[in-house]
């Protein structure tokens, strides 16, 4: 089992509600395997129906039903959606998404903000009512953006809050807004980390780092150093083939450093049994420690 190192926020009294649910998102591992299903809101629907997605993917309850069925560190979403069909999925570990924002309005109208939209009392309030698997909160914070001081002080706060009921954070943090020139350069990827170890966070979630239109695993290695204790997950991206998915997930582990990743439409735009087939892998690599053979196995 993997040597969980609390924050001192945590009350000495939570210290082992928190150490249970790291371990339960993290099977144990310290890597996360985050099944992102909060896009509902970001991309609309965008990333659920069209040519190439499966008509599985136009129900919101695809995601519970994938998370049930497979293997998966937690299932992201907005609170909303959890409290519409939890109840039929107790069995899922949930991080409930704190603030969302449509991607329709363009940076080049307005620099972006997404404002909380839950509290924290009010998500472990629904959890200890009916018994709900919720072990972790997140957020997103724009870095670069006019609006970036306020979302810096929510995230402050959550993050503090939620330690107190021993929950678990990950913070979205991407470069973005009219003073950013590029959104993927490794040293801004870098600097997003290290805003989110200073937040206290416990995990960041960030979009692989690129240069000149390429990217590589050795790109990770300054994110990973600046955000010290903050375990670092890379964003699953736009859709790709599932070995080219899982031979970029191994190196980011094992090259970059990375803690895991955080995956949507690559899992949810499949259907059902093939969704699931695909967690199984990628939680092999991320959880379990297996090869890309190994979990390209599991996909036959």
């Amino acid at each position: 089992m993997y040597d969980v190192k609390v924050p001192l926020d945590v009350p000495k009294e939570m210290r082992d509600t928190y150490i249970a649910n790291y371990n339960l998102i993290t099977g144990g591992s310290g890597r996360l395997m985050l099944f992102a299903g909060d896009q509902k809101i970001e991309h609309l629907n965008d990333d659920f129906y069209g040519a190439e997605i499966s008509e599985d993917d136009g129900d919101p309850e695809h995601l519970f039903r994938i998370a049930s069925m497979g293997k998966v560190g937690v299932l992201a979403a907005q609170l909303g959606l959890i409290v519409r069909y939890a109840e039929d999925y107790p069995e899922v570990p949930y991080l409930v998404k704190l603030n969302s924002k449509s991607h329709l309005v363009n940076v080049s109208q307005k620099d972006p903000v997404s404002p909380q939209l839950w509290t924290v009392d009010q998500i472990t309030e629904v959890a200890g009512e009916y018994n709900l698997k919720i072990a972790a909160v997140g957020y997103t914070i724009y870095l670069g953006s006019e609006n970036e001081a306020d979302m810096f002080a929510e995230a402050a706060q959550i993050i503090n809050e939620a330690h107190f009921h021993g929950l678990v954070t990950v913070m979205w943090i991407y470069p973005r807004g009219k003073a950013v020139s590029n959104e993927k350069d490794p040293h801004l990827i870098a600097g997003a980390a290290g805003v989110a170890a200073c937040l206290g966070s416990d995990f960041v979630k960030v979009n692989a780092p690129k240069k000149d239109g390429q990217s590589s695993p050795e790109m990770l290695k300054e994110a990973v150093r600046a955000a010290g204790r903050t375990k670092v997950v890379c964003a699953g991206g736009s859709t790709t083939s599932e070995e080219k998915f899982l031979r970029e997930l191994y190196d980011q582990i094992h090259i970059g450093g990375a803690s895991g990743n955080a995956t949507g439409r690559n899992i949810h735009q499949k259907p059902l049994r093939e969704a699931v087939k695909f967690c199984n892998a990628i939680y092999a690599i991320t959880v379990e420690g297996k090869s890309v053979d190994e979990a390209l196995a599991i996909l036959k």
